[in-house]
């Protein structure tokens, strides 16, 4: 595996670890700035609009720029962002900085996995993607309480100074351990060569299928912390422990996924649902028992975000590996965070804790019903001929 793919997973931590820092410093920052928690909230909400909206909108600025300036580009802005957020006087500069942020991480993803594919053989794309994308669960791990901890004891503006060096680290990294590529091997290039593979209405199925899968995950882990302290009865100082251990089933999930995306991809993709659908159900029956709640709850870590490689893969075989194309992948599943949580929080206030696990499971069968298309036109096909398909689809020039 390219040296290349492991630096741009540091990249990803980097840009993960600030998009979660402020859930974990929610009261200090409402403090620091004199403004509420639900205030606050807002600046979470304002960074996943400005990745789904802006991100697309930032790569298709950078389409001309060869990948690996264009990644120095995009970390140049998201450290203005984040030394922007550490020194931020008022709410409205913090917002600020939170908006530049989020659309630099968003285009950051679309390039840094189109360039971990272009660098890696059509084999083992899958498993490339998901040393990359360990950079998010890595962040879900470790980003979180590293950021928590250090705006703990040093104050919530340490927490960003914090993120700055790790993207200064990051994108030393990345000028010595990325190889320099043309716009052609690195995913950029017309920008109508790149539009015209949004015609395909199996390219927007896939897309769609992407935001379920994540809008059934963040269903439930938007809402973990309340979850199981109000209803499974853990006190509050275990929380975090169950969160690393929900992080870390994230991290083997993914790795397990990333060596079945090449070659089962939809296989993947539906089990992963199923699966879902089912821990999802279960949690929502049983979240007052202590020991299935937990098993249900790494079950969704095992088997929700982790579906990202074989997404990825899908998304790239019927479009292109192209930065744009990986840029509103990308816009989707953060489309699906939006969706779980804000959905969720209203479930909530409706129906109840339970309600956002019984709203998480519903997406999954969604999500299940999105992937019909794609079995069927995979069944109508000789055994011959959708091996054949599967090499051509692997073997794909990026």
């Amino acid at each position: 595996m390219p040296r290349a793919v492991y630096v741009l997973a540091i990249g990803i931590f980097a840009m993960v670890t600030s998009e979660f820092a402020v859930g974990g410093l929610m009261p200090e920052m409402a403090g620091g700035l004199g403004v509420t928690i639900s205030q606050i909230g807002y600046l979470i909400t304002a960074f996943a609009v400005a990745m789904s909206a802006g991100g697309p909108l930032m790569t298709v600025a950078l389409v001309r720029i060869r990948p690996k300036p264009a990644l120095m580009l995009l970390f140049a802005i998201f450290l203005v962002g984040n030394v922007l957020a550490a020194v931020a006087p008022s709410y409205p500069i913090m917002m600020l900085a939170r908006v530049i942020t989020g659309v630099a991480s968003q285009a950051f993803f679309g390039v840094a996995i189109s360039v971990a594919v272009h660098l890696s053989r059509p084999e083992v794309r899958g498993r490339a993607l998901a040393i990359v994308l360990n950079g998010l669960m890595l962040g879900t791990l470790l980003g979180l309480p590293l950021s928590t901890l250090i705006g703990g004891q040093l104050g919530w503006r340490a927490a960003f100074w914090a993120v700055g060096a790790l993207t200064v680290i990051a994108a030393l990294a990345t000028m010595m351990g990325v190889p320099r590529l043309g716009r052609a091997d690195g995913g950029n290039g017309d920008f109508r060569q790149e539009m015209a593979v949004f015609r395909n209405g199996r390219l927007w199925l896939a897309l769609s299928t992407s935001t379920l899968i994540i809008g059934a995950t963040f269903s439930a882990f938007s809402y973990l912390s309340p979850i199981l302290t109000q209803v499974t009865g853990f006190p509050s100082r275990a929380v975090p422990l169950l969160l690393v251990a929900y992080g870390a089933a994230t991290v083997i999930g993914n790795y397990v996924v990333g060596r079945l995306a090449d070659k089962h991809t939809i296989s993947v993709l539906l089990s992963g649902l199923i699966l879902n659908m089912i821990f999802l159900a279960g949690f929502a029956l049983f979240a007052h028992l202590s020991v299935l709640a937990v098993i249900a709850m790494l079950g969704v870590g095992l088997v929700g975000v982790t579906m990202n490689p074989a997404m990825a893969v899908r998304v790239q075989r019927v479009g292109n590996p192209g930065a744009l194309v990986n840029t509103v992948h990308a816009s989707f599943i953060t489309f699906g965070v939006i969706i779980g949580s804000s959905v969720g929080g209203l479930a909530i206030d409706g129906f109840g804790l339970r309600a956002p696990l019984w709203l998480g499971a519903g997406l999954a069968v969604l999500g299940i019903a999105s992937l019909l298309p794609e079995l069927s036109r995979t069944r109508a096909q000789s055994p011959a001929a959708r091996l054949a398909q599967e090499r051509v689809e692997a073997a794909t020039p990026c």
